[in-house]
């Protein structure tokens, strides 16, 4: 990769995958520790053609994007835990009205204010289940700066692909890190640009009729085309419904859009897991402590391997299942009581070979701690 070498934070590396990704509209609210999101945009996101607006909470950032997307722009939010919280019923709206947007959580220790300037991983289900109904949801993650850019660029390629919201789910280590970011020239990473209703299609427009690809083109609103958009089940067209061969139907398309589509959207790095006895499985700033154990141990000749998920959901269960097929002892490292953990036991045949190591008081799990859980599974020589 060729490109601008800078030495950066993750929530800075965050800023420059957005722009990179064509990010038009950000609208947020500071939080400990995602705040140098908001920081950096306001700076950079005008001197590039944005807009950004400081809201006056979580709730109305978080409708501010879903209106902007609406007109045709692409957008996002950055906030923490009780933020995200806030977010809910919004984030909601989105997925039912199908409108892309981007919500990067900055994950803090919980609940309520909670540790603001510490690590956690305890968004992990919230962001799966925090707003009500059936739903899915695709959230990301990563554990260095690289991957952070990256990531980010695939959030806005995802959401303009299927017409959904994208969590990036990082952590406050991740956030605060400071490290090498190879920025890439312009046109190395493709771009998903949004895909827009033909000014032809005047009143056959149906803007929740996906095609036969899945992609439901849409029509800037406020545009040529007239139509309505509800957080009601709705019909084709838009207009609300509550006759149950469309309410089956909707609820099926937004759930099935995503689930179906598991294993596209599985994004994840393995180290050493083809015939590993003992394979961790991590994310975020864990996955790096996790990592060097799983290369000291591999150095001895040992068989220890290592899966980093980078997409947490859809959760990759034939991914998991896959690379756990050999292994004797699985263990999840993370930094909460074992969200991840509870995954992974539902994807493997014998869920009692699943141990969890993990941290949940504030500060970031290192490899002695990994080192310790692995001298007390049952003292079985690890």
């Amino acid at each position: 990769m060729k490109g601008i070498v800078k030495f950066v934070q993750g929530n800075e590396a965050c800023v420059e995958g957005a722009l990179y990704a064509g990010l038009d509209f950000f609208a947020g609210y500071p939080i400990t520790p995602s705040t140098e999101i908001a920081e950096h945009l306001a700076f950079r996101l005008p001197k590039a053609g944005g807009k950004f607006i400081q809201m006056e909470d979580e709730i109305a950032s978080m409708c501010a994007i879903v209106g902007a997307s609406l007109t045709g722009r692409k957008v996002m939010t950055a906030t923490s835990g009780p933020g995200f919280s806030l977010m809910q019923e919004a984030l909601g709206y989105a997925i039912m009205t199908e409108i892309p947007c981007v919500i990067v959580n900055v994950q803090r220790g919980g609940p309520s204010t909670g540790i603001p300037t510490h690590v956690s991983q305890g968004d992990v289900n919230q962001t799966r289940w925090g707003t009500h109904g059936d739903h899915s949801i695709i959230a990301l993650t990563a554990s260095n700066n690289q991957d952070v850019f990256a990531m980010t660029v695939e959030a806005f390629n995802i959401s303009e692909t299927y017409r959904t919201p994208v969590v990036l789910l990082f952590d406050e280590v991740v956030g605060h890190m400071r490290e090498r970011l190879v920025l890439p020239q312009k046109g190395e990473i493709p771009i998903v640009e949004r895909l827009r209703t033909s000014v032809k299609a005047g009143v056959d427009y149906h803007p929740y009729l996906p095609r036969e690809d899945g992609r439901l083109p849409m029509s800037d609103f406020g545009g040529v085309h007239r139509y309505n958009v509800t957080g009601l089940y709705h019909d084709m067209w838009g207009f609300p419904s509550d006759d149950p061969g469309v309410v089956h139907g909707l609820i099926r398309h937004l759930v099935d859009k995503i689930e179906n589509r598991t294993s596209q959207l599985a994004r994840f790095k393995d180290f050493y897991t083809e015939d590993a006895e003992f394979l961790l499985i991590s994310y975020g700033s864990a996955a790096r402590s996790a990592r060097h154990i799983v290369e000291r141990r591999h150095r001895r000749g040992e068989k220890f391997g290592l899966l980093e998920l980078m997409t947490l959901w859809p959760f990759p269960y034939d991914l998991v299942k896959q690379k756990a097929a050999g292994a004797r002892y699985i263990v999840v490292v993370e930094m909460n009581t074992g969200q991840i953990c509870q995954s992974v036991r539902l994807a493997v045949d014998r869920p009692e070979r699943v141990f969890l190591a993990n941290r949940i008081d504030g500060v970031l799990i290192n490899p002695t701690d990994i080192q310790r859980m692995l001298h007390v599974i049952g003292g079985k020589g690890v």
